[in-house]
């Protein structure tokens, strides 16, 4: 008898166990989504007092995803070429505010920009200007 119940007080402990880390990856998965839009809404707040204070928009997206939808005004110039373009974004002599489809390659050619001592900021997702 003694025995029966302390094989049931394992097994109770391990599904116990089992639920703990059940609700420790849905934890994570949530504090994940919660940085997620934290930190895209914080781009968007940095984009918009750019935007404000005459900052250019640069879509970085393909010519068919820009097609598809674009924040009015944007200046559309891939990932792929943006270092062949440096003269060209340095002319503007404005900050400058880069967006894609989510951030991603927006936050690469952030870099690229900053690295040739170009003022840019991430922007995020075009959509997040609206």
């Amino acid at each position: 008898m003694i025995c029966l119940w302390f094989n049931f007080k394992l097994l109770f402990s391990l599904q116990n166990l089992y639920n703990m880390s059940n609700y420790f990856f849905y934890i994570i998965i949530i504090l994940g989504i919660v940085f997620y839009f934290y930190n895209s809404n914080n781009k968007s707040k940095k984009a918009i007092e750019v935007l404000n204070n005459g900052g250019i928009v640069i879509d970085v997206r393909t010519p068919q995803e820009f097609a598809s939808g674009n924040y009015k005004n944007s200046i559309n110039i891939t990932l792929n070429t943006i270092e062949q373009n440096l003269d060209k974004i340095k002319f503007y002599n404005k900050k400058i505010i880069l967006v894609c489809a989510s951030g991603m390659r927006s936050g690469q050619a952030n870099e690229i920009l900053n690295r040739n001592g170009i003022d840019s900021v991430n922007g995020g997702s075009w959509s997040n200007l609206k």
